[in-house]
């Protein structure tokens, strides 16, 4: 790899001894990774029924690598949302974070999504998770993956971190802010960031992240805990930003993150006072020639506890009344009589531009935000009846629905539907769950010799694309 001068000179002044085996790093093949979505299906379950050759990543429990030939975007499974491809340092963040169930999370630089399903693993469904991305091409990706992995938990927001502190002033028990960076660390996996590259771009980065970690800051509750991580190596975006964030909030503290094989401490020395910031040594570093994945920073601060009360607040109802959900009813009487959905306290019926959602209550007013889901989207009611959506249907589990196609993972037919091909097939009139093996993947309708295919032309199988 043809990298430039000037980094090549910076990772030498740092690395030493060790510079060598960092450079011959970049001439080995990256690691591919997949991670096993819990709210569907335990990891261990998920190793017996693929039978695929799957070897555990240390630091996250439902984490595997996988090998060159194995193309995990082009089967059933991956449309179903059992798992999330996704480089294996990259995991390591929301594996340290580590939210529990029923807690309030933020995750604010969020897109495309793979550290907010692998939080809501945490979570198996309960709390409270809100999503964010300010960019509105990348909070689409962010959207399309919250829906694939059946997340029914969650607020996607498509905000500045300044209008969400706003809203949401010490109100989060965990917030990650996976930071924009410089990228140095994702050279292997992704080349061309190489070409865009320089010091500058450092220092533009450095001038992004502070506000965005003090807007971070305002969010969480006393005795909360924020992640910060980066996936580059320039310490101007890892110790230094954290020592200088430090200084500056000393009513946070770094929290020791334990190590894992390969993982190093940070590196006070890598800062302007090395011994006024020794507690920059209790954040991570994963090198790519001393782990099996790409480069990565990791620093766990807590917030003291200071007693203060934490705000909270209902959220707005916008006007649902039972008039307005009566076809909804109707619905889930006729097609989900197994659906225990509606008996979750921590949610209820919304109504926005004909659409219903489910949405979790304990979180402030946001109507002056952005928001692009306000929770599950269950549907939209038109000309008095109700159109699931699709993300309704990943959200449920086969024995939700009366009627249901499913096929198994190696039938010609779940292709042809994943396609949204018609389906020469008789089934009952009326709204179908399709599932394969047991795993809802969209609706279908019934007519008289065939099935009315409803997978939506954003999702569909394309040959030739994919992992």
């Amino acid at each position: 790899m043809n990298l430039p001068h000037a980094f090549q000179q910076r990772m030498k002044e740092r690395l030493g001894s060790e510079y060598e085996l960092f450079i011959a790093s970049y001439e080995e093949a990256r690691q591919q990774g997949l991670r096993v979505n819990e709210l569907k299906m335990a990891a261990q379950e998920f190793m017996k029924k693929s039978r695929w050759e799957l070897t555990p990543i240390p630091w996250t429990e439902n984490g595997f690598y996988y090998g060159e030939g194995f193309r995990p975007a082009k089967h059933p499974y991956y449309h179903a949302g059992l798992y999330y491809i996704q480089e294996p340092s990259a995991m390591s963040p929301a594996a340290v974070l580590a939210p529990l169930p029923g807690e309030k999370v933020l995750d604010l630089c969020a897109a495309p999504g793979g550290k907010t399903t692998q939080f809501a693993s945490f979570m198996n469904g309960t709390g409270v998770l809100v999503t964010n991305d300010n960019n509105p091409n990348r909070v689409k990706a962010l959207v399309k993956n919250v829906e694939l992995y059946g997340l029914t938990n969650t607020i996607v927001t498509n905000e500045t971190p300044d209008r969400l502190a706003a809203i949401f002033p010490e109100y989060f028990d965990r917030i990650l802010v996976d930071a924009p960076c410089s990228g140095e660390g994702m050279f292997r996996k992704e080349p061309d960031m190489v070409k865009v590259w320089s010091e500058q771009a450092i220092e533009t980065c450095c001038g992004m992240q502070r506000p965005i970690l003090q807007d971070a800051a305002r969010m969480l509750r006393p005795g909360g805990f924020l992640l910060y991580s980066t996936c580059t190596f320039a310490p101007e975006e890892n110790e230094q930003m954290i020592a200088g964030f430090l200084h500056a909030h000393p009513d946070f503290e770094a929290v020791q993150i334990p190590l894992y094989e390969g993982w190093q401490h940070g590196r006070p020395e890598w800062t302007d006072e090395p011994a006024r910031n020794e507690a920059v040594r209790r954040t991570v570093r994963l090198w790519p020639h001393r782990v099996r994945g790409e480069g990565h920073y990791l620093a766990l601060l807590q917030r003291k506890e200071t007693g203060a009360p934490q705000r909270t607040g209902t959220l707005a109802n916008r006007g649902t009344s039972s008039k307005e959900l009566t076809d909804f009813y109707a619905f889930v009487d006729e097609v989900l009589p197994g659906w225990k959905g509606l008996e979750n306290a921590e949610r209820q019926l919304t109504f926005h531009d004909d659409r219903v959602f489910l949405s979790p209550v304990q979180v402030p007013g946001l109507h002056s935000l952005r928001i692009t889901r306000q929770g599950w989207l269950l549907g939209t009611i038109k000309k008095k009846r109700f159109e699931p959506s699709q993300a309704f249907a990943m959200g449920l589990k086969m024995e939700d629905a009366a009627r249901v196609v499913n096929f198994a993972s190696d039938e010609e037919d779940v292709i042809r539907y994943l396609k949204g091909e018609t389906i020469l097939r008789k089934i009952d009139r009326g709204w179908t769950l399709v599932c394969v093996d047991g795993f809802p993947i969209g609706w279908a309708k019934g007519t008289e010799n065939m099935m009315k295919n409803a997978y939506p032309a954003g999702w569909r199988w394309v040959d030739g694309a994919g992992s």
